[in-house]
């Protein structure tokens, strides 16, 4: 994963410069979504890399497939991905994209997993301690894992908060064990 990361990184970031002196990161960011679910679905990502399909019909069946959606510079970055054997690799530019575009926005994305639903307070309480403590606004995608027992896991960007029964429990023996 993390070789394909560090060969993504370079194209997200030329897609991310287009996006911002086209003033477009939202629509780039539609158009590298779309791309990125056409690569993954599993008939064309077996098309992707096969050798007897050329990179002239693996381009116009994207292009086919992603329709209006895809104008005349995001053909040719599907393109530039086809020439460099690049193309499998759309859901991690995607997804590094979407951090670059966060990260001018000024937005990050807090994972909150909790052993039970979040009421609209709770999350909002949540989202304002975590804007107060990063300084940035912040967008939560909550989940609920039962296992947890009690209380929640916050993770957002480099920051983990675990705030678990299951997590406490855990620590506590690791210390009765020492």
């Amino acid at each position: 994963m993390a070789e394909k990361t560090t060969i993504a990184r370079p194209y997200a970031e030329a897609v991310f410069k287009l996006a911002q002196q086209q003033n477009d990161l939202k629509g780039w960011s539609e158009r590298l979504q779309l791309c990125a679910a056409v690569a993954s679905n599993p008939e064309v990502s077996m098309l992707i890399g096969n050798p007897r399909v050329d990179s002239k019909q693996l381009a116009e069946l994207f292009y086919e497939l992603c329709g209006e959606k895809l104008d005349e510079h995001g053909k040719n970055f599907i393109s530039t991905l086809i020439e460099n054997n690049r193309l499998a690799l759309l859901p991690e530019i995607s997804q590094l994209y979407e951090q670059e575009r966060a990260e001018a926005e000024g937005v990050v994305t807090a994972e909150v997993v909790s052993a039970f639903a979040l009421s609209e307070d709770q999350r909002k309480q949540i989202a304002d301690s975590l804007k107060k403590r990063l300084g940035r606004d912040v967008v939560l995608e909550c989940q609920v894992d039962e296992s947890l027992l009690g209380g929640a896991i916050i993770r957002a960007g480099d920051l983990v908060i675990d705030g678990s029964a299951k997590g406490q429990i855990e620590r506590l023996s690791h210390a009765l064990l020492r």
